[in-house]
């Protein structure tokens, strides 16, 4: 059985932002200021900086 855990996208940032600028880490900090676990990843697939929070297990 192998178990894996889901994640839900909140954000989306491009990663060529400003210099000085962390848009993905800024809304990351705001969400888990209002209590929820967010974090940021990186997609290389889009070139993006994703928010993300882990969703209920799952199982296959």
């Amino acid at each position: 059985m192998n178990r894996r855990v889901g994640r839900v996208v909140l954000g989306q940032f491009p990663a060529g932002g400003p210099r000085g600028s962390w848009p993905a880490e800024e809304f990351a900090h705001a969400r888990r200021q209002e209590g929820q676990q967010a974090e940021v990843v990186m997609d290389l697939a889009s070139d993006a900086f994703l928010v993300v929070v882990r969703g209920p297990e799952s199982t296959e």
